[in-house]
């Protein structure tokens, strides 16, 4: 019996505990305590390095879903870039990030060196992008189109208009969150309140069938069939909105929401870490808002 609970005991000790090998996440991220930076984008990658950008300064932040506090990756204004909004990163580990009204779109290596610059048309409002294929696909929320730039381990290439506004019905007012399955995107159009599918192989467009609700917003998440959507709910009250698509992403049925954000919050862009849901309180509704400037669990949903 002693020899029993012996061995017992040695395997105990051998045998790791569920606290030893559970990695701790915080449920709010601290990314700036700078004033008037009035955070935008997100992006997170599969080791939990989270990227925020700025659309006040143009700043990116960097760090990791295991800790709470970002540090600068990108200073503002560097580069021309005063403004910064919707961030991948791709394949090859380079960091794309759409400049909003500077009207271009930047391609950094993993340490922060600037790699290529391309603009598209003056006056144009560069807000969110899409990686498929060989190619990267951006809507401007000015000129309410889409411009496209081939993406290669060689580099980026020019912006050039993919879909121009006169091409897609009903008329987009303001086109905002991109996401893909590699053979369709679908866009956000927030003045409308629909979700565009975008044939990439024939450019054609349609509405986005939703027949027990809304389906719009701000920052798009596709998960196979399951899409999320950053929605203004109306009121100051934003959800994330969650809705299962069918085979070829023509029909989305609504699913459930979110609990809001804080009052004020105005969460913008979301992100998936390793099972969880974040988005960015960008506290637009109240720009500049008021620091800390913060990412945090999306709650309510998972």
């Amino acid at each position: 019996m002693k020899r029993l609970a012996l061995l017992t005991a040695l395997l105990l000790l051998a045998a790791p505990t569920a606290a030893a090998t559970t990695v701790h996440r915080p449920t709010e991220y601290v990314v700036s305590t700078t004033p008037g930076e009035t955070l935008e984008g997100i992006a997170v990658t599969p080791d939990g390095t989270m990227y925020v950008t700025s659309v006040g300064s143009g700043a990116v932040y960097r760090g990791s879903t295991r800790t709470s506090h970002l540090t600068r990756f990108l200073a503002p204004g560097s580069d021309g870039r005063t403004s910064a909004t919707g961030i991948h990163v791709d394949r090859w580990g380079r960091v794309l990030i759409a400049g909003a009204s500077t009207s271009k779109l930047f391609l950094y290596d993993a340490h922060g060196r600037l790699l290529a610059v391309r603009r598209a048309a003056d006056g144009s409002f560069l807000n969110d992008f899409t990686i498929a294929g060989d190619a990267v696909y951006v809507t401007d929320s000015a000129h309410n189109q889409i411009w496209r730039a081939p993406l290669t381990r060689d580099g980026l290439g020019e912006l050039e208009p993919w879909i121009t506004r006169d091409k897609i019905q009903p008329t987009p007012y303001y086109l905002n969150g991109i996401v893909t399955d590699g053979k369709v995107l679908l866009v956000g159009e927030q003045g409308q309140d629909v979700t565009y599918r975008v044939d990439l192989r024939t450019k054609q467009v349609r509405v986005v069938n939703v027949p027990n609700g809304i389906l719009s917003g701000d920052g798009y998440l596709l998960e196979g069939h399951r899409l999320y959507a950053v929605y203004n709910a109306g009121g100051g009250k934003y959800v994330t909105r969650f809705a299962l698509l069918n085979d070829d992403l023509t029909t989305a049925t609504l699913i459930a929401d979110s609990s809001p954000g804080a009052a004020g919050a105005t969460p913008t862009t979301i992100a998936c870490d390793r099972g969880r849901l974040l988005w960015v309180n960008s506290q637009l509704d109240v720009a500049p808002g008021t620091p800390p400037y913060t990412v945090s669990v999306v709650p309510g949903l998972r």
